[in-house]
């Protein structure tokens, strides 16, 4: 009884230290992640910005005129 209860103590402590790894694992992978997000969104955030001022730049000024109705 006592060598199965011994075998059985080390299984789960095998088991614990490999749920930890993959726990630490998993969380190093949602940083980098997290991280790549952030920097995609600056860049979008900047791509937008750009994206507009050039269509302002090459946007047609409208005049404004009288409708011909007045």
């Amino acid at each position: 009884m006592a060598e199965n209860l011994c075998d059985r103590i080390t299984e789960l402590e095998i088991r614990y230290a490999e749920q930890e790894k993959i726990i630490e694992d998993l969380s190093g992978e949602i940083t980098g992640q997290w991280k790549l997000i952030t920097a995609l969104n600056k860049k979008l955030n900047a791509l937008t910005d750009r994206f507009l001022e050039l269509e302002e730049q090459t946007a047609p000024e409208i005049t404004v005129t009288r409708p011909p109705h007045w």
